[in-house]
Order: structure tokens, then sequence, then C-alpha cells
């Protein structure tokens, strides 16, 4: 009895049956889908607090990932301070999300919304947490690469958002042996009572219930703005091979990140259809960075389609993107300004048309999917507005594709035209 005490008090987190499961299958990478109120993020925090506690590495380096910064604050920070009261020499930093242990291990909540401040870190152990809301090139780019100098582990958990990067790593774990795939529906594991389970589906549609309580990858993302439309691209064959049309101009169209990632379009209209063939994003680097991609491609250029704000002058240069970009060698035309919903619906009426490579285009693609109105917690329904994610960017570039291709359409885009002083 009294070695159950001084265990308790060692750590509070006490591991349910199922959760105690996963800790004894875990590999080094490990992919959960699990449905809603499996206790993923108490898992999640649990394990994290394990793993540094038993670290005898020199500083250990250990990470909790959210898709938001303020959404780990609000979810983990809780459960982090409460495993990890009763562990000798733990202190807590409030203003950082971050608890140290007596042993030098560390533990640290960050967002994917701010992938970049994970850059040149180490890690020996991470758990990304609602995967399918994250932009994919956080792990590829910044997270993975911080794992490599101590072999660190990785651990995915989530609830399906459609087919997005977390279904593509699941898919991956479930053929790799030296990966973990679980997946975990309310149906099966009994954690969630049948009248309970009853009264959620009598309230939710068929399509929320399956995506949220059966972990289903084909339901239907809630509030998606376009996620019908490309599944239908897809169903109808307009997603594989799009080649580059010689001799065709190709139009771009940008939305210009600030705090966010520049996102671009490549397209071509042949036919009457609207060849998505490449797509290309990218953040922390200047405008000069995105004229070098363009210039290294083989395409011959149209327009280059910004957004209104493309005119305001950037802090400490004086001078405007568009001005910045002419000054590179492009020649941008700039929208005039337009209501959010008007572009969302002119995108509705473009993707029909729309053919897209489903290689070059893939990121853009997932970002589509997933693009989605806001959830209001307090009313129970969808606002009006958009989700601010990291899908927004792809979607933003596309908003003003769509409106640009109207506007030349209707001829009333105004034309910015250039010699060589600039612009005239």
């Amino acid at each position: 009895m009294a070695k159950k005490v001084t265990e308790t008090r060692r750590c509070a987190y006490e591991p349910r049956d199922h959760q105690l499961d996963l800790h004894r299958a875990l590999k080094r990478f490990s992919v959960l889908v699990a449905h809603r109120r499996f206790g993923k993020t108490v898992f999640a925090i649990g394990l994290l607090v394990r793993k540094a506690g038993q670290s005898d590495l020199d500083a250990p380096r250990f990470a909790y990932i959210a898709p938001f910064y303020r959404q780990a604050k609000a979810v983990a920070w809780d459960y982090l301070k409460r495993y990890t009261r009763n562990l000798p020499d733990a202190t807590h930093h409030e203003t950082e999300l971050r608890c140290d242990l007596g042993n030098g291990a560390r533990i640290t909540l960050y967002g994917a919304d701010d992938p970049d401040s994970l850059r040149g870190l180490y890690l020996d152990g991470v758990v990304l947490d609602e995967y399918a809301q994250m932009r994919p090139r956080a792990w590829s780019e910044v997270i993975r690469p911080a794992l490599v100098d101590r072999e660190g582990w990785a651990v995915f958990i989530g609830t399906p958002m459609g087919r997005n990067a977390f279904y593509d790593l699941y898919e991956r774990a479930r053929v790799d042996p030296a990966w973990l795939a679980r997946l975990h529906r309310a149906s099966e594991t009994g954690i969630i009572g049948a009248a309970e389970l009853a009264a959620a589906r009598a309230e939710m549609s068929e399509e929320e219930y399956a995506q949220e309580f059966e972990c289903s990858f084909d339901a239907a993302i809630r509030g998606a703005y376009y996620g019908p439309l490309v599944a239908a691209a897809e169903a109808e064959g307009r997603i594989g091979r799009v080649p580059w049309q010689p001799g065709v101009p190709v139009h771009t169209a940008w939305d210009l990140g600030v705090n966010d990632a520049t996102a671009i379009w490549f397209c071509q209209r042949v036919a009457g259809e609207v060849r998505l063939i490449d797509y290309y994003e990218s953040s922390g680097v200047g405008l000069d960075h995105y004229a070098k991609v363009l210039q290294q491609k083989p395409y011959a250029y149209g327009d280059h389609i910004l957004p209104h704000d493309a005119h305001v002058q950037e802090l400490g240069g004086g001078k405007t993107r568009v001005e910045t970009l002419q000054r590179l060698g492009l020649r941008p035309r700039v929208l005039p300004q337009h209501d959010r919903m008007d572009g969302i619906n002119e995108v509705r009426k473009l993707l029909p048309r729309c053919w897209f490579d489903s290689e070059a285009c893939n990121a853009g693609l997932e970002a589509l999917r997933t693009y989605r109105r806001e959830w209001d917690e307090r009313r129970k329904c969808f606002d009006d507005r958009p989700l601010h994610d990291w899908s927004s960017d792809a979607a933003d570039a596309l908003r003003y594709l769509a409106m640009g291709l109207r506007e030349a359409r209707d001829e009333r885009m105004p034309r910015l035209h250039y010699d060589n002083r600039g612009i005239v």
C-alpha cells in the first residue's frame, strides 16, 4: 500500500487499460486514429511526462504540438502541470508553456501555426495532437529534422478530417513494419456508453458522426467550403496527371503572406478548362525567393494575379509589393477589393472546370479539402467567416485566381503597364 502511495506522488498520470496498451505497443513512429473523448490528449501528455522522467540522455527535450498555440495552452497545459506537480524539482514556466524536470528534461508546448518557432531545436520525442488540422510541411520541413540528431520518436494522434496528410500517414503506418498504426472507433472501445453514443448520433449528421466517433476518413469535413467539389473532381478523373502545355501562357495567383505562408497557384486555360499544373508555398522568405522560384520554372507567364493589398508599402522598404515584384522582373496584375464570400462563391463556380495535377498540386489540394467555416462553440453553429488556419493561404490564392479570371473575362480588371522605367 505504501508503495502505491509513493508511485502516485511521483506521477499523477495513471493510464487506463486502453492507454496502457498503447504505451506498450508504441514504436519509434506511431499513428493513433481515435474517436472523440478517447483521451488522446491525456495519453499524449502522460506519455511525454513518462518519457521525460525516465530519460537518461543529456538535457532531454520533448514537445507537445497542437494545431494552434492557444489550443495547446487551453487543452494541454493544465494536464502537464497536473501530471508533473508531484515530481521532484519540477518547475513550470507559464509564459513559455514549459515544464523542467529534476533530471534536466524539458517538456514544451507549441503550436503548428508557428512551426518556425521549432527551427534549430533538437527533440528526443514529440506528440503531434490533431495532426489532421496541421500544415503538412510542418512535419517534413521542421519537426522531422529536429529528431535526427538523437533519433527521437514521434506520435501522431487525432480524429480524421477527410483524406488528407493524416490519412496518408496512417496508410503508410499500416504497411510499414517500422511504424505503428492504430484505429479506435467508439463502437469498438466501449469508452463511451451506448446510450450516450445514441444521443450524440441523434444530434449529428451521419457524416459528422462517422467522422467524429467512427473515425471515417471518407466523411465530409464539417463546414468545408470546397471539400465536396474537390471530391467530385477526383471522382470525375480531374485530379491526376495534368502536363504543362508549352506555348500556352501560365497564369499565377498569389496570396501574399506576412506572418503566414505565401501561396501561389499556376494555371493554364486550355479549351475551356482551367488546368492547375503547379502549386508552391513557403514562409519566412522575401519576395525575391518567389521570383527566383518562378524564373527557374520553364513556363512562359501570362498574368501574375495579386490581391488588392499588394499596393501597400512594406515596412522598412518604402516600396509596395507590386513595385518589388516588378523590380524582380515580374508583371503583376492587381485585383480590386472584393467581398470574401463573393470570392468563395466564384471558386465554387470555377472548381467544376478545374483539372489538378495530383503530384504538383498535392499540398494545395489538401488545403482546399480542409478549408472550412469557423465553429462557434458558444452558439453551437458555424460562423459566416472562414477559419483562419494553414489551409487559408492556398484557399485565398485560389479565390484570387477565380476573381482574376472573372475580371479578365468581364474586361473590368485594371491592368498595370510597364516599360523600362517601371509602372506607367
